[in-house]
């Protein structure tokens, strides 16, 4: 029986959100008899509850609150009001995800030790390195039962991997593969294997994939200690005149404002939420936002240099049958600056369903070229480009002028390319043409970038208090009760796919925590 705590109850640990963050982090925490309360601003809908249909997915799942965009990126000109791409449920985006699990690489963790000084870029080593992570990063993978990891099998590859892999064989690229997912391809954990069903972004009908909403969720909340309170939207940290903080407000289903007191409060709302709390929480001793000595709250938002490559062919290829993400290739994900930058970048197969194909494969188009390229859809390929971009200060989340439901400040998000990006991208959009013209593709398209789904930084870890806004365990350097458990701690972005740096740094995180409870120091 889930556990109910009372409001006044400061002794709970509340967690904001139940991505895979907040959601990893409740679970490890009640598994160690810590007492739990996760605070979702999204309902609770149970896996049998997904829509397999693109669009009405998304009035379901996405996050669609208002948001505000400035900067030269092309994501503020094609969907000005959304930013990102990312789910307000319980799980968060772990529900929309793909799968894709991949570790950090080393000099990832060191990049002004590696990179050198890159001007307008705002680098930073991080204060924890692939060592410190690897014994966490097989526990995540373990936990996510990631595939080709312990003795997990690779999925099967669909017709859209073939012509991927056949591309990659014939321009030589050596690490290619069906991926490590974090989908079952053997039944497991309690969950059956992959159906190849197709609709990986709209939530796993079957539950193969793994999401908190029904790994860690119901795994915290059969130990009595976790309590997780959907429709719970936050609206401030609060604290007391020793500036520690004692609980959060927030707007329940009614649009009531209700209080929850803590011992301890960890922050897992993504990159852009995250930020956002934090500033909102600005008070007559933190008057420009909690965790924010160093003035980097909200600075330094990555969102992974992106875009697509699609092609015709002349025969059929049905991309959408099989998993959403159905390979990778990581040949380029190593830091090689002779290609013109720093840092690499994955190439991974993605299909879109007819509608969101019309939305994303060149917004605002019109006419017969559009049109014929919506009519090869069936002799269609499509892969995807994920990159590291590099943190810019500018580049950053504030406060806008525009207020929501409840009169609280939304978040602002600007962002520019920086010029390492935009030579990424052109050699990801190069080398993606390359593979499929090398199997007779007939017409290519490199499609700009989507809303962002990986967002990252803007509460980055740093050894230094004058650099960043939390330390290696994710600890606010000004707070000592207060945490940021996603991916806006991320000092850099690496090339991989976050969500496993993300669980694994969950995992870390919960250690550091009940260690620290159990010694009575926070």
């Amino acid at each position: 029986m889930a556990a109910k705590f009372d409001q006044n109850d400061d002794s709970v640990v509340v967690i904001v959100g139940s991505g895979a963050g907040g959601g990893t982090l409740g679970n490890e925490l009640a598994q160690k008899g810590v007492k739990v309360v996760v605070l979702e601003a999204g309902k609770r809908l149970d896996y049998s509850d997904f829509i397999n249909d693109e669009w009405p997915s998304f009035t379901q799942l996405a996050w669609t609150d208002m948001r505000t965009t400035s900067g030269s990126w092309r994501v503020h000109k094609n969907f000005p009001n959304l930013p990102a791409w990312i789910v307000k449920t319980v799980g968060g985006t772990t529900t929309h995800w793909a799968g894709a699990s991949l570790r950090f690489q080393e000099h990832e963790f060191k990049e002004t030790s590696t990179y050198g000084h890159i001007p307008g870029a705002n680098l930073l080593d991080w204060p924890i390195t692939l060592a410190d992570l690897e014994p966490y990063y097989a526990k995540a993978e373990d936990k996510m039962r990631v595939t080709r990891t312990g003795d997990r099998p690779g999925l099967p590859g669909s017709n859209n991997f073939k012509v991927f892999k056949a591309g990659a064989d014939k321009l030589g690229y050596k690490e290619c593969h069906t991926g490590r997912m974090a989908i079952n391809s053997v039944p497991g954990d309690g969950r059956v294997a992959c159906h190849q069903t197709g609709f990986c972004f709209q939530g796993c009908k079957w539950g193969a994939k793994w999401s908190t909403l029904y790994t860690e969720i119901p795994k915290g909340e059969a130990t009595g200690n976790m309590e997780v309170r959907p429709e719970s939207h936050v609206a401030q940290v609060e604290h007391d005149a020793s500036g520690k903080v004692t609980g959060v407000t927030y707007f329940d289903a009614d649009g009531k404002l209700q209080r929850q007191k803590a011992r301890i409060v960890a922050i897992a709302g993504n990159s852009l939420e995250s930020p956002r709390l934090l500033l909102n929480s600005a008070s007559s001793k933190y008057p420009d936002g909690l965790a924010n000595s160093s003035g980097q709250v909200g600075r330094n938002y990555m969102r992974h240099t992106t875009g697509s490559v699609y092609a015709i062919f002349e025969q059929p290829v049905h991309m959408y049958r099989g998993t959403t993400m159905a390979g990778i290739m990581r040949d380029e994900a190593r830091n090689d600056p002779s290609r013109g930058f720093v840092g690499g970048y994955e190439l991974e197969t993605l299909s879109l369903g007819l509608p969101f194909m019309a939305a994303f494969l060149d917004p605002g188009a019109w006419g017969r070229e559009f049109t014929s390229a919506l009519d090869g859809y069936s002799n269609m390929a499509g892969m995807w480009i994920v990159g590291e971009d590099m943190p810019q200060e500018t580049n950053r989340i504030t406060l806008s002028d525009q207020k929501d439901k409840w009169g609280l400040p939304v978040a602002d998000v600007h962002f520019d390319d920086h010029p390492n990006d935009i030579a990424m991208r052109n050699h990801a959009f190069g080398q993606g043409k390359a593979m499929y013209e090398a199997v007779g593709a007939t017409r290519t398209f490199p499609t700009p970038p989507y809303p962002s789904t990986h967002n990252l930084g803007t509460n980055r870890m740093s050894a230094s208090a004058r650099d960043g806004v939390v330390n290696g365990h994710g600890q606010t350097h000004d707070i000592k009760n207060l945490f940021v458990s996603d991916g806006s701690q991320f000092t850099t972005g690496g090339a991989e796919n976050p969500t496993l740096t993300i669980v694994t740094l969950a995992i870390r995180q919960a250690d550091y925590i009940a260690d620290q409870m159990k010694s009575n120091t926070i």
